[in-house]
């Protein structure tokens, strides 16, 4: 579904936007506006990438022919296609630049993700990583393994299509959406070393729950205690609505995070490249704030509430789908929440 080529794209999606509009299209836009990566890292993280994403798709459509080397058949797609492609683009962006920094640093971190709809996501890294196949061994990395690791996504006699208990890692499913934040402050609570990024939805964020776990920072020791990194995805539409957060002014949104207790760092944007390359220094920027923070109140022996980072991420609901279906909109509107 991706286009590599930018002159595919219409071209009010490439036009540059105002610092402070809430498009989600166009180059990006950041608060931290380094460029951390040679050419040879953005290519090899733009693959990684891409190669998440096929299997994200994979696992939604297929149940046979898992590399396409012959062509698409009706018999090769799944009779009940389920499952959530509107968040896996941004989660999967969010992780292989995670990854980066843990692989960099040598991070204790883990990554929970609140829209847990896009089980995909995390599935298609724990697979490029080959933690599944340890756990799964006849889900080997090669075409036999990929076969049996897409058609059990949301089969009869596979697995769920959130991230359930059988996803390697996790401690929060996200069928239930609310809890993602909480769950999160939770895993650093007398767990110094820990990094705990929390992928939040913008549907999610609309819960009562999740509202009120913004809060949970207050009760965040940077001595005794991890960090966690809320990033809030907002990619402008929950099932069939547009959501609230991606809606109000950047000033307005910037102002309730900070009113949270948050420093928040923005990157929005759908250009591939320009993404990359914000996303890169602004998740190095904010773990870097974190070991600030933490080795300044671990020096001085004295307990604080600092204002923590977070990411603002706004990308494309559907991000690097098509633009239109049979004329009708799909990446950057509700049709691309499911299945498109």
């Amino acid at each position: 579904m991706r286009k590599g080529n930018s002159k595919d794209r219409p071209k009010d999606e490439l036009e540059e936007h105002p610092e402070n509009a809430i498009s989600a299209y166009g180059p990006a836009r950041s608060t931290v506006t380094a460029a951390p990566l040679s050419a040879d890292e953005l290519r090899k993280i733009d693959a990684y990438w891409r190669a998440s994403l096929y299997l994200c798709l994979g696992m939604l459509y297929l149940k046979d022919n898992p590399l396409l080397r012959e062509p698409l058949k009706l018999e090769h797609t799944k009779p009940r296609l389920l499952g959530h492609w509107g968040s896996d683009a941004g989660q999967s962006f969010t992780y292989t630049h995670f990854n980066r920094l843990i692989n960099k640093y040598d991070l204790n971190a883990i990554f929970i993700s609140g829209p847990g709809h896009g089980a995909p996501a995390v599935l298609s890294q724990a697979y490029l990583e080959g933690t599944y196949s340890e756990i799964y061994p006849d889900k080997t990395q090669d075409v036999a393994g990929m076969q049996r690791f897409f058609k059990q996504f949301s089969f009869p006699g596979g697995i769920g299509s959130h991230a359930t208990p059988e996803t390697p890692g996790s401690i929060h499913e996200g069928g239930e959406l609310g809890y993602s934040v909480s769950h999160a402050y939770g895993t650093v609570y007398d767990n110094p070393d820990l990094i705990t990024l929390v992928m939040v939805g913008d549907g999610e964020s609309e819960t009562g729950p999740l509202a009120t776990s913004w809060h949970s920072n207050k009760f965040l020791n940077p001595i005794g205690d991890g960090a966690v990194l809320p990033v809030l995805h907002l990619n402008g539409y929950k099932i069939n609505n547009p959501t609230v957060l991606a809606r109000i002014s950047h000033e307005e949104l910037e102002a309730l995070f900070i009113g949270y207790g948050y420093t928040p760092y923005f990157v929005e944007g759908s250009e591939y490249e320009s993404m990359h390359q914000a996303m890169a220094a602004t998740l190095e920027s904010c773990v870097l704030e974190i070991r600030r923070i933490q080795d300044e109140a671990r020096r001085s022996g004295k307990p604080s509430r600092p204002r923590w980072p977070m990411i603002i991420l706004r990308s494309p609901k559907g991000w690097t789908g098509p633009r239109e279906v049979d004329g009708h909109y799909l990446e950057g509107f509700w049709r691309a929440h499911q299945i498109p």
